[in-house]
């Protein structure tokens, strides 16, 4: 009967754990829990989905032989050196500081006494919903010469700030545009580990720093590994900030010989995403060296008071908002509020038209949703085949996914251009339709989802399969009741990475999107190309305002009721 109850409830089921189970967790190497062969429908449908992620880099390969660049020998050239060089800098640099303040941001808010935890675990996720040409034009009102904070300070006497361009500008900016893919799943986890290791190690002494090194960081790393591989690999394919910043990139490259040299272009975009493959192949060596997650969910996890370091901790955190989401935000007010007085006032007035603006609103709304849940879906069997089965094909595939999120979202949009116009089939069947967009979506910004997917699939215990199957249960059976109730709150946040990211995507918005079809993100870059920039600033705020509502109703209020 207890088996019972928990195939039907299988989150009510508890946890107990000794202290013993430390050294089981800390010994046991990845390959050592059980695995069973993968079905062959799943194997085969996890390829199929590989395949069809994969199309931008075939493309790129086809093109490069097509066209007759050569990437080995730009490789070694004197212009490809640089822009690698500097696109690696800026990659580890960001992946480093984004590490370390998402997952210092995700155990103050998860594990802590923090003052007013509910505002924090609302605002720390917000940052994901500027675009990053939107951030980067944003801190630079704010914080440049000339800018809001040097008209603030000039009143204490401060003439002058320093210039924020080239890499410090684009580290700053990326750091605090990214490091939510770092602390969403790090608190997820946090959130979720049993508490009896934690509680049995304290009754034996530890101090709290004891406790995360000996258990909370084995159990976290697979977590913090995932959002760190998927910072590295954005800042490696992001063109917005860069470009704003002045600071001379891989992807700038590309974009700069696009037209002018195709040839090149094509070259460095297959060098941009050896160099993605080569960056996941090391984090798949180093992840299979991390011990296995202990399963289970935590309604009551551990919290440790801050004592002394309250105030410090408490101003941390308010830094932090008040750089990622307050600058931004009152840049973005700022411009539309001039804009707005100077019409009122007989100035030049706005050329704001609601109704298109209603429009791409709501054009945003659905094209985001579809692209999040079908996304979703398309790398859960692959994180099935990865996390439970620990399939070759699997890693096979989840490697693949991966690697395409370094691809900047130009050459994906090129790619799918090329494939329908250059196929009659093709050009016949998808060729201005909304299921091309959704695809491309998927192809860009799947890789989101997979790194959550995977940890929830991964937090799901065996023993409830197992429970399942001696009560007689399918395998499908087995996904409705027992897999699926314990992974909501991961394919969620997954779905909320994919929904904010394609919201403020661009170059695919532009190039895939049917005709007649816009969404905000191409209205306010339009704007900002036509300095329409009150304009810019208002449709920018919609966007904003539209992100968080959808953030608190799938990611953030669904958190918080589990």
């Amino acid at each position: 009967m207890a088996s019972g109850r928990a195939l039907r409830h299988p989150q009510a089921v508890t946890v107990s754990s000794d202290i013993s189970d430390i050294s089981n967790i800390s010994n046991m190497p990845n390959g050592a829990s059980r695995r069973s062969a993968a079905p062959v429908a799943l194997r085969m449908l996890g390829l199929a989905l590989a395949a069809a992620f994969a199309f931008p880099g075939a493309y790129l390969i086809y093109r490069n032989f097509a066209a007759g660049a050569d990437p080995a020998a730009l490789l070694v050239s004197g212009r490809t050196a640089g822009p690698l060089w500097r696109s690696l800098q800026l990659a580890v640099a960001v992946s480093v500081a984004s590490l370390l303040l998402g997952t210092g941001l995700a155990w103050l808010t998860s594990r802590t006494d923090l003052p007013l935890l509910r505002l924090w675990r609302i605002l720390m996720p917000l940052p994901l919903v500027f675009p990053t040409f939107v951030g980067a034009a944003a801190f630079i009102r704010t914080l440049n010469p000339g800018g809001l904070l040097n008209d603030l300070l000039a009143g204490v006497g401060v003439e002058r700030t320093p210039e924020l361009r080239g890499f410090s500008g684009a580290w700053l900016v990326l750091t605090l545009m990214t490091y939510p893919y770092v602390y969403l799943p790090v608190a997820a986890r946090l959130r979720q580990l049993p508490g009896a290791l934690e509680e049995s190690a304290r009754v034996l002494g530890d101090t709290a720093v004891k406790v995360f090194g000996r258990i909370c960081l084995p159990q976290t790393a697979s977590a913090m590994g995932a959002g760190t591989l998927l910072v590295f690999l954005y800042t490696l394919s992001d063109f917005g900030a860069v470009q704003l910043m002045r600071y001379d990139t891989l992807t700038r490259a590309i974009a700069t010989n696009q037209l002018a040299d195709p040839p090149v272009a094509l070259a460095l975009g297959l060098i941009l995403l050896v160099l993605a493959a080569a960056v996941v192949a090391g984090e798949r060596g180093f992840s299979r060296r991390l011990p296995d997650a202990a399963a289970g969910h935590s309604r009551q996890p551990v919290i440790y008071r801050l004592g002394r370091w309250r105030a410090a901790a408490t101003g941390f955190v308010v830094l932090t908002a008040a750089a990622a989401v307050g600058a931004p935000l009152v840049a973005l007010g700022d411009w539309a509020a001039r804009g707005l007085a100077r019409s009122a006032t007989g100035g030049r007035a706005l050329t704001v038209d609601f109704s298109k603006v209603y429009e791409a609103t709501v054009n945003t709304v659905g094209v985001s949703v579809a692209a999040a849940l079908v996304s979703t879906a398309a790398v859960l069997p692959i994180a099935l085949l990865v996390g439970r089965y620990r399939s070759r094909a699997g890693s096979f595939s989840h490697a693949l996914v991966i690697s395409t999120f370094a691809l900047p979202g130009i050459l994906i949009a090129l790619s799918i251009r090329f494939w329908t116009l250059r196929s009659d089939l093709a050009f016949e069947l998808f060729n201005d339709t909304m299921a091309l967009l959704i695809f491309a979506y998927m192809v860009r910004f799947g890789s989101l989802a997979m790194g959550v997917t995977l940890v929830a699939v991964r937090g799901v215990p065996r023993r409830l399969h197992d429970s399942a199957q001696i009560l007689g249960a399918g395998r499908l059976r087995r996904f409705a009741a027992v897999d699926l109730p314990m992974m909501a709150p991961g394919l969620l946040a997954g779905a909320g990475l994919v929904l904010l990211s394609v919201m403020k995507e661009l170059p695919i918005s532009l190039f895939v999107s049917p005709l007649g079809f816009s969404t905000l993100a191409t209205r306010i870059f339009s704007s900002f190309e036509d300095a329409f920039i009150a304009e810019a600033g208002i449709m920018a705020v919609v966007l904003v305002a539209l992100s968080f509502v959808l953030t608190w109703f799938l990611v953030i209020r669904r958190d918080h009721l589990l």
